[in-house]
């Protein structure tokens, strides 16, 4: 595959995923609720569990699963988590971690699962979050498949309900609930850390060259992820992922950032308009696995953490 078609897919992936907006501007440091939480035992589940999901339906899972498949990456990261992998029957190709998932069976792409596959494999419960859709639901619904669609608003508060009612259906509910402390604790001492330091523009590169040219603008959670990490995003005066070559130019940010995968960073050295930038010339252009900052699971602080270590390394001596 050509890197342009990479590209390409990683841009369709990311924005379908994780298209981010709304941030949620909650103080992110620990509170004495949140301290208290970290005291509580969490009860286990109760089956038969009515629980609404995301599509605002009421779900009941009448007793605890033993036979799970996942829609989404950042489920799969989730269930790796909460240490329930043994109930994973079956994946999507873009369920990449943790490595050992690959022993899993895929049951197609994450926009068009194979719906005989799924029944084939007789799960007790499918999971899905973003981008799963209603006729998805539709279609395996026709075929008797019990769905819970698990998906959360665009921020660091929705990921963890993600992962607090993945717990609740998997009836692992203390280690959902250690896990999340977790993620607020790193968040706390990420922003503790780059607090008060100056900020430098950051681009975020999502698409770059002839697919066109992606970033994250204001509205969304990767735009947010910037300032929180220190930063100041060089795309705060767009909304959504499209921007142009002639601005990013014109911002001349200080720092740009891409990901890790497909010869990204050598691509865009090679780019007219991206190569004749101040970042580029000064060895300013750091790329980072894209998957702990666009997918809503137990990595997503250690995205936060890992922007924030670019941003300004010198915190983190």
């Amino acid at each position: 595959m050509s890197n342009l078609k990479k590209n390409c897919l990683l841009l369709t992936l990311f924005i379908l995923i994780f298209s981010l907006v709304g941030c949620n501007n909650k103080d992110n440091s620990l509170t004495s609720k949140e301290n208290k939480e970290q005291n509580e035992i969490v009860s286990n589940t109760t089956y038969p569990l009515k629980i609404k999901d995301s599509f605002n339906r009421e779900v009941t899972i009448e007793k605890e699963p033993i036979k799970i498949i996942s829609l989404a990456p950042n489920i799969t990261e989730t269930i790796y988590a909460l240490d329930k992998q043994k109930l994973l029957i079956g994946r999507t190709d873009f369920c990449t971690y943790p490595k050992e998932v690959s022993k899993i069976q895929s049951i197609g792409s994450l926009m068009d699962p194979n719906i005989e596959k799924i029944v084939e494999l007789k799960p007790d419960l499918v999971i899905a979050s973003n981008p799963f859709t209603k006729e998805d639901l539709k279609k395996l619904e026709e075929v008797n498949i019990k769905v819970i669609v698990l998906s959360g608003s665009e921020s660091f508060e929705g990921t963890y309900d993600i992962i607090k009612n993945t717990g609740k259906v998997l009836n692992a509910n203390q280690k959902a609930a250690d896990i999340v402390l977790g993620m607020k604790q790193k968040v706390k001492d990420v922003q503790e850390k780059v607090k008060g330091k100056n900020t430098p523009s950051v681009y975020y590169v999502v698409g770059f060259g002839k697919g066109g040219d992606f970033t994250a603008g204001k509205d969304t959670f990767i735009g947010k992820m910037i300032e929180m990490a220190g930063g100041k995003n060089a795309a705060a005066d767009t909304n959504g992922w499209k921007y142009s070559v002639e601005k990013l130019i014109e911002k001349n940010p200080e720092i740009l950032i891409c990901s890790n995968k497909f010869d990204s960073k050598e691509g865009i050295k090679n780019t007219e308009g991206y190569k004749e930038l101040d970042a580029v010339k000064k060895n300013k252009l750091f790329g980072i696995d894209e998957d702990i900052i666009n997918r809503q699971g137990p990595r997503l602080a250690d995205g936060l953490e890992a922007l924030a270590k670019i941003i300004h390394p010198e915190a983190f001596k």
